[in-house]
């Protein structure tokens, strides 16, 4: 008798499967996903599967958000976890959509003198700590129409999710036992640092100037360049490359040529 419980339950768990059709179009959209060798394309279906059936979507000012969004969304999410697997998605179940960018309003207390001040950004995507990924529509839609330009929104914000599943975000998630975490650790510190260094000194970079704000922050930007524009990463930081390649897979991108003179 128990383990027919356990059986029925494990049925009741399944997640419901995605319509043929459904898929078949999303994948036609999503050339990130289209371009992944068969057998990944059905592991990311089962994983997209699962995360439809665990993540709950809110829209918020009248977000266009159908079915279709919903599945668009849940590949770009699945994508960096494809490796690690469902237990990557742990810990949080929400997911915020606005039409476009939103602003966030943040209290900051000065710990020498107590003030507390405000101030607000303009955001195209967030992710919280056990909390929800929020995210411009519009910009999952820009991402799916120039798709190798370096950026995804989606995928950063994952990026910070995965990042975060071991405690604050630092730029160092949990790493399978293939990576060494002190060579990640250096390798990424001399990295950021190089790139804050020409940044301070008001140098062009290859890399989003916006990557080296915080170890944290080059993680994620360098995610979306080793999903999107991975000639450019490895150009500019051959051994970053070598590592996300370690830690995703191998990036759905063409192997497109990249010039720095001419980017």
């Amino acid at each position: 008798m128990l383990r027919g419980w356990w059986r029925q339950l494990a049925r009741r768990r399944r997640p419901s499967p995605i319509d043929e059709l459904a898929w078949r179009t999303a994948l036609e959209r999503a050339p990130l996903a289209r371009r992944l060798a068969v057998a990944d394309i059905q592991a990311l279906r089962d994983l997209v599967a699962r995360f439809l059936d665990r993540k709950r979507f809110h829209a918020i000012a009248d977000a266009p958000l159908d079915d279709q969004w919903r599945l668009l969304i849940a590949i770009q999410a699945c994508l960096p976890v494809l490796r690690q697997g469902a237990g990557a998605l742990r810990g949080w179940s929400d997911i915020v959509v606005y039409p476009g960018e939103f602003r966030v309003r943040r209290n900051h207390r000065d710990e020498r003198t107590g003030v507390v001040s405000e101030s607000s950004d303009v955001l195209i995507g967030e992710a919280w700590e056990r909390g929800p990924l929020v995210l411009s529509l519009a910009n999952v839609a820009l991402d799916l129409e120039e798709p190798w330009e370096g950026y995804n929104v989606v995928v950063h914000e994952m990026a910070h999710k995965l990042d975060m599943l071991d405690g604050p975000a630092n730029g160092v998630p949990p790493l399978p036992a293939s990576i060494v975490r002190r060579e990640w650790i250096a390798h990424f510190q001399a990295a950021f640092d190089r790139l804050g260094r020409d940044v301070r000194r008001g140098r062009r970079t290859l890399i989003d100037p916006y990557a080296a704000e915080d170890p944290q922050e080059y993680f994620a930007v360098t995610s979306e360049l080793h999903f999107s524009q991975p000639s450019l990463l490895a150009d500019v930081e051959p051994d970053i490359a070598k590592l996300l390649t370690a830690f995703y897979g191998p990036s759905p991108a063409p192997a497109l040529s990249f010039h720095p003179g001419a980017a």
